[in-house]
């Protein structure tokens, strides 16, 4: 067991029904490692501390697990740099909403969000890395929607 901080494991971000049904292993690397313990230390340890829990969806993605998935082949996922989340008991585009407002970024998207259920879709978040340059990008994805910013 591998802690990365208080209120996170490894495991937390490895974890994949997806991989278990396909028998793929979904092992981080020792670099992927470094990543998430920067991820976690930088934005979701702190959400931890501010709400209590954050739930993640998903985490690390080996380069066979994003195939299996449809991840892009650029996927932060690939390097641990990002993580798809949710915090128990706030909607998703609150929290959206606050990491925009309080924490630096590489990526935040709101992803597959529908106006009026407070608990769908997901927030996708990730960090640039060491030597990288955070572009600080929020966007709003959805089944027939791309826009720029966090939208409802």
């Amino acid at each position: 067991m591998i802690r990365l901080s208080k209120n996170f494991l490894l495991s937390d971000f490895t974890k994949s029904s997806t991989a278990v049904r396909l028998g793929i292993d979904n092992t981080a690397p020792q670099d992927v490692l470094h990543n998430l313990e920067d991820l976690v230390a930088l934005i979701l340890q702190p959400l931890a501390n501010e709400f209590g829990q954050v739930t993640i969806n998903s985490g690390y993605r080996s380069p066979a697990l994003n195939k299996a998935v449809g991840g892009a082949g650029s996927s932060q996922h690939l390097k641990g740099l990002a993580a798809d989340i949710e915090v128990p008991g706030m909607s998703n585009y609150d929290l959206a909403c606050h990491i925009q407002d309080n924490y630096k970024f590489d990526q935040l998207i709101l992803e597959f969000y529908t106006p009026g259920d407070e608990t769908s879709g997901w927030v996708h978040v990730s960090i640039a890395g060491s030597g990288g340059k955070n572009r600080n990008e929020a966007l709003t994805i959805g089944k027939t929607i791309r826009r720029k910013g966090i939208h409802r």
